[in-house]
C-alpha cells in the first residue's frame, strides 16, 4: 500500500487552501505576538480539530459522489462554473482585502482553544473544497476512497494545516511586511489558484466527453 501519495496530496491540498493570509492564520499570529506561543498553539489545535472533522465529512461526501459517475461529471461541471466565476471575480471585480483581525485580549489557553474551534467552524469553505479536490484526484487515479487512503489523506491535510498555522506564528515577525504585500495582492493570488483549478477541471471535462 502506497501511503506517500495520499499523505503528500493531503498535505499539499491543505497547504494551498490555507497558505493565503486569512482570519484564522492571521489571528494565530496576533495571539502569538500578544500572548505568546503557548496560547497561539492552543488556538491552532482548536482550529485543527475542526478541520479534521471537516475533511473527514468532505471525503465521505466525495466517496458517495464518486460511486455515481453522473454525479462526478455534474460536480466537475459545477466546479468549473464556480471556480471560473471566482477567477473572474477575484481578478476583475473584487476589492482589495483589508486585515480584518481584531485586537486580541489576554485570555486563557482553554478560551484560545475554543476560539480556534469557533473561527474554524465559521469557515465552511473546506468541505466543498475537499469534496471537489478529492473527487478530482480520484478521477485522475491519484486517490482512492478506501479507508486507509482516506485516513492517510486526512492525516496529511491535518499536518499541512498545522504546518501552515505554525509557520505564521513562528515567522510572522520576519514575514509581516511580505504578509502586508500578500494581503494587498490576495485577489490576484486567489484568482490564480482558482484559475489553475478551473483549467484542470475544464481539461478533465473535455477529456471525459472526448472518450
Amino acid at each position: 500500500m502506497n501511503f506517500i501519495t495520499p499523505l503528500f496530496l493531503g498535505f499539499i491540498t491543505a497547504f494551498i487552501g490555507i497558505i493565503p493570509p486569512g482570519l484564522i492564520n492571521m489571528t494565530a499570529a496576533k495571539v502569538n505576538l500578544k500572548e505568546g506561543k503557548k496560547n497561539a498553539l492552543w488556538f491552532i489545535l482548536g482550529a485543527v480539530v475542526v478541520i479534521f472533522f471537516q475533511v473527514f465529512i468532505a471525503i465521505f461526501f466525495a466517496r458517495v459522489i464518486d460511486r455515481r459517475p453522473d454525479l462526478v461529471t455534474l460536480l466537475r461541471e459545477v466546479g468549473f462554473g464556480i471556480f471560473g466565476t471566482l477567477t473572474i471575480y477575484f481578478f476583475w471585480l473584487a476589492k482589495k482585502p483589508k486585515d480584518k483581525t481584531r485586537n486580541i485580549k489576554k485570555n486563557s489557553t482553554t478560551n484560545r482553544f475554543f476560539l480556534g474551534m469557533f473561527l474554524s467552524a465559521l469557515n465552511f469553505f473546506p468541505v466543498p473544497y475537499y469534496v471537489f479536490v478529492s473527487v478530482t484526484l480520484s478521477s485522475f487515479k491519484l486517490f482512492s476512497f478506501d479507508m486507509t487512503s482516506i485516513f492517510v489523506f486526512v492525516t496529511g491535510a491535518i499536518i499541512g494545516s498545522f504546518s501552515v498555522f505554525y509557520s505564521y506564528i513562528a515567522f510572522f515577525n520576519k514575514i509581516e511586511n511580505k504578509t502586508d504585500y500578500l494581503l494587498r495582492n490576495m485577489n490576484v493570488i486567489i484568482g490564480s489558484i482558482t484559475g489553475l483549478i478551473s483549467t484542470v477541471t475544464l481539461w478533465n471535462i473535455i477529456k471525459y466527453y472526448w472518450q
